[in-house]
């Protein structure tokens, strides 16, 4: 028999992240008004949230204030809190992986997924054999001893990404990680984010001007509009269980996508 009274609740768990009424302004010009949203915790499943808008909306900003990076943090009015708290500052719960990559020239591609984990304290030779795991997940087995400048972009994404996700962050913030990344293998590093998504089971933040990427990447999608950056409206979205082969034909999915792109399209 249960001690728990009839009438007494469970503890609801805090939001892995909430805005509350935040407007960030640069040189006294706001770039992002009033903007309010909840991400729930949802533990073993995990949520992937597309954010999409015209350049200037200030999709950079809302990524760069969850991960507590100056100077687009702090806001300058409303709280940005992440599992009930407020953000202070960068923490290990929220890995961010950007267009620029963000891999350590002088470090081989094992060092580079290692780093973090040495950060933390773990031994060598634990580190790097995890490392070598995750070289294995992301497909790119036979570059251990290579460095960035011998990697195309698509590889050197991919080791950004083995060096995020090694650390097994609660929130992962990407701010256009494909955006430089030719046509084919954009979509290959779609699918490995959903594989290794599943895998995770992380929340996702995924900062992209594609309506079709928007749309196939996310559980909803959070459209803004520009001058000054807002949420114009939050989209539920089929989630990204099938490949986006089947589902680029299916009507469901090109409406969404039509959606989105005549609103972006709006000035």
């Amino acid at each position: 028999m249960s001690d728990q009274a009839p009438n007494e609740r469970k503890p609801v768990a805090p939001h892995v992240v909430e805005f509350q009424n935040v407007t960030k302004c640069f040189n006294g010009k706001p770039v992002l008004e009033g903007i309010s949203f909840v991400v729930e915790d949802l533990p073993n499943q995990g949520e992937l949230v597309t954010v999409v808008g015209q350049s200037g909306c200030g999709k950079s900003t809302l990524c760069k204030l969850i991960a507590g990076l100056h100077p687009h943090h702090p806001p300058t009015t409303g709280e940005v809190l992440s599992f009930g708290k407020k953000v202070e500052g960068p923490s290990p719960d929220r890995g961010v992986v950007d267009q620029k990559y963000s891999l350590l020239p002088h470090l081989t591609v094992l060092g580079n997924i290692a780093f973090g984990l040495s950060l933390q304290g773990v031994p060598r030779k634990e580190r790097e054999a995890r490392a070598a795991e995750w070289i294995r997940k992301v497909e790119l087995e036979g570059t251990a001893g290579k460095y960035p400048f011998e990697l195309s972009g698509g590889m050197q994404q991919r080791v950004a990404i083995a060096a995020v996700l090694i650390l097994q962050p609660r929130v992962i913030l990407m701010d256009e990680p494909f955006g430089a990344l030719d046509p084919k293998i954009r979509i290959q590093m779609q699918a490995l984010l959903v594989s290794l998504w599943n895998e995770q089971k992380s929340t996702v933040f995924f900062v992209t001007h594609s309506a079709e990427e928007a749309v196939y990447l996310g559980d909803r999608v959070l459209r803004m509009r520009a001058n000054p950056g807002t949420i114009a409206e939050i989209i539920p979205v089929p989630r990204p269980d099938r490949p986006l082969s089947v589902m680029r034909k299916e009507p469901v999915f090109r409406d969404l996508c039509d959606h989105i792109r005549e609103k972006l399209e709006q000035p």
